[in-house]
């Protein structure tokens, strides 16, 4: 008897507009308008009809240049709807960068707003897979398709391909910090999942308000937490990119419930003229995610009111929701990201596979439905990263006796000075402790007496002199003296990655320099 095959991709749109589609599914903060499941559905629709007259089929690779827009989210449920396959495009990268990344992958279809111009006319004659290049606005080319055109369309969708959990709907591509970037291959059980394990845990209802300010290109920006409200019906504030004011605004305005940044984004929140009259009282759930968050963000969040303001853990190979901690554990717990969710197994190992004790930091490894498969034309990473069905996520982390897990840091980032383990994570969180840093970063810089000692690098807060022997006696007073830093480099900024992360490997390149 021949076994049918397991069915469950659903039309999410579709689904979401027949059980609640008057509800406002988006905001779109460009325009000023409001957009129900249902309006939005056939627009998708459209979307999808547009894919379909252009040859785009079950598989077939979408490429999105673009930031974030009300559009991006149109051609992200559109691939759930056809089949195919978003890549989300990193705009910050450089050219050749970005010519490796589109090629890797290997797109029919390239969209892009009208920012990214000058980008894609010095592409276009290097990205042979392309047959169809779409503006979402101003053309580079008067041969280009413009999105628009999509209106033509009927507004209806009546094909649905046989898609399995298995199948690819987004290829997210990691951060690259040595060669060309990885692409993680996000199936359609991968976010499904992922999002069952958001709403499970948050939990997430369709009253809650999301301020989307993260890239669309990250999996932050894409699953926590865009996919889960749609996933409940709950409304989406869609904005181009993060910036403090803004964000201020909308959270008061929109009475947004759940959000969701990296702490350098938190830091400029707390850094900015607005910060002691701003208005939290309408938000319940508060996330830092991306980076481990240095304790005087939370704490202050937790002055202002916000009291479940939480630190979050994923990566893109990893839904990325993995961990929750519990309402009643936030201050019993400070810094703790929590315990594994419904549906996710997490392990604490040493380099040789064994479980680690309590309070022992090792290497912290994911397993569940919403891992990834593996990565893009990448099967010897694959191999290295997904390794019997455990995701090996290069984290340093530690559990107490309750089974609370804390992450320490990456483990390439980790310093072993003279012998000793040395996290930068914990020195950052006391160097941001004093009243006058603004920023701070510890990276490791070789020697040869210690192997490697740490240097620590700072900006200052506007008008204060605090010097490199004030903020080294600071830590002294609260650090091992293994662990304090042998230098203190002050500058006016930090490298940052695309999300907002520190970049530690440019950091070092200017240290350096």
């Amino acid at each position: 008897m021949e076994t049918q095959k397991s069915f469950y991709v659903t039309d999410w749109l579709d689904r979401r507009s027949k059980l609640s589609g008057s509800r406002i599914a988006l905001h779109d903060v460009a325009t000023g308008c409001d957009i129900t499941y249902r309006e939005w559905n056939k627009t998708v629709n459209r979307t999808a009809r547009l894919f379909d007259s252009l040859g785009v089929r079950v598989g077939d690779r979408v490429a999105v240049y673009s930031t974030n827009c009300v559009e991006y989210l149109d051609i992200l449920m559109a691939c759930n709807k056809t089949g195919a396959i978003l890549q989300n495009l990193n705009w910050r990268l450089a050219i050749p960068e970005m010519r490796g990344v589109i090629n890797d992958a290997a797109p029919v279809v390239l969209i892009y707003s009208e920012e990214f111009i000058p980008q894609i006319n010095a592409l276009r004659a290097d990205l042979p897979s392309v047959h169809h290049f779409i503006a979402l606005g101003q053309s580079a080319d008067e041969c280009d398709l413009a999105f628009i055109a999509r209106n033509a369309f009927p507004d209806t969708w009546n094909y649905f391909p046989d898609l399995h959990p298995d199948h690819p709907w987004v290829i997210c591509y990691t951060g690259g910090t040595t060669g060309l970037p990885k692409g993680a291959i996000l199936t359609h059980g991968n976010m499904t999942w992922n999002s069952v394990n958001a709403v499970t845990s948050v939990p997430l209802n369709q009253n809650d308000v999301y301020l989307l300010s993260m890239p669309l290109f990250h999996t932050g920006g894409l699953n926590i937490f865009t996919l889960p409200l749609f996933h409940v019906g709950g409304k989406v504030i869609v904005t181009k990119a993060f910036d403090v004011d803004t964000a201020f605004d909308i959270v008061e305005q929109h009475k947004v419930t759940v959000y969701l940044a990296v702490p350098t984004m938190y830091a400029m929140m707390q850094a900015h003229p607005r910060w002691e009259s701003a208005d939290f009282s309408s938000v319940r759930e508060m996330f830092s995610g991306g980076a481990p968050c240095p304790e005087p963000i939370y704490q202050k969040f937790w002055t202002k009111g916000v009291t479940q303001f939480r630190i979050s853990y994923g990566l893109t190979e990893g839904g990325p929701y993995n961990i929750w901690l519990p309402t009643e554990d936030i201050q019993r717990k400070p810094g703790s990201i929590g315990v594994p969710v419904f549906h996710v197994d997490v392990r604490i190992v040493r380099a040789d596979g064994s479980l680690c004790a309590p309070d022992e930091p090792g290497e912290l490894i994911v397993k569940g439905m919403h891992v990834t498969p593996g990565y893009w034309n990448r099967p010897d990473a694959t191999a290295q990263t997904v390794i019997d069905g455990w995701l090996h996520t290069g984290d340093l982390a530690k559990w107490d006796e309750e089974g609370y897990i804390w992450v320490i840091g990456r483990i390439k980032d980790m310093i072993i000075s003279g012998g000793e383990n040395v996290y930068p994570a914990e020195i950052e969180s006391i160097l941001l402790a004093h009243p006058d840093v603004a920023e701070a970063v510890v990276v490791g810089l070789p020697d040869e007496k210690w192997g490697e000692v740490g240097c620590a690098v700072v900006v200052r807060k506007p008008t204060s002199d605090v010097s490199g022997e004030m903020l080294t006696t600071f830590m002294s007073e609260r650090l091992a003296k293994y662990k304090v830093p042998k230098s203190v480099v002050f500058t006016d900024a930090i490298p940052k990655t695309a999300v907002g992360k520190i970049d530690k490997k440019a950091v070092v390149q200017k240290v350096l320099s």
